[in-house]
């Protein structure tokens, strides 16, 4: 199995830019799908960001198109989330997940593994 650990959360104003990482371990993490996924208080698991193996193809949600950009190290075991120009609505905490099959589903469900999550607050 893998294990995912997130860093990078903190309290940004708007308009400001956040980088979390996702360290894995795990000997297949070269080929999962990795994804970045967010919750808020009262509301499901949202699809934020995917990358592909082996990180050509990324996918973003609706809310984010834009401003975020996904990408992923192989070498280092480690996929990214580039938060640019923060929005008080992206306001959430965000998880790192991934899964073996190939392919970016924007299902929460469809996903093995996740991260603990990391507290992103954006003010206004």
């Amino acid at each position: 199995q893998v294990q995912l650990v997130e860093s990078g959360g903190g309290l940004v104003q708007a308009g400001g830019s956040l980088r979390l990482s996702c360290a894995a371990s795990g000997r297949t993490f070269s080929t999962y799908t990795m994804t970045w996924f967010h919750q808020a208080p009262g509301k499901e698991r949202e699809f934020v960001a995917g990358v592909s193996w082996p990180g050509v193809r990324t996918s973003y949600g609706d809310s984010v198109q834009g401003r975020f950009t996904i990408s992923r190290d192989n070498a280092k075991n480690t996929v990214y989330l580039q938060m640019n120009n923060l929005k008080p609505e992206d306001t959430a905490v965000y998880y790192c997940a991934a899964r073996k099959l190939a392919g970016v589903s924007r299902l929460f469900r469809d996903y093995d593994y996740w991260g603990q999550g990391t507290q992103v607050t954006v003010s206004s």
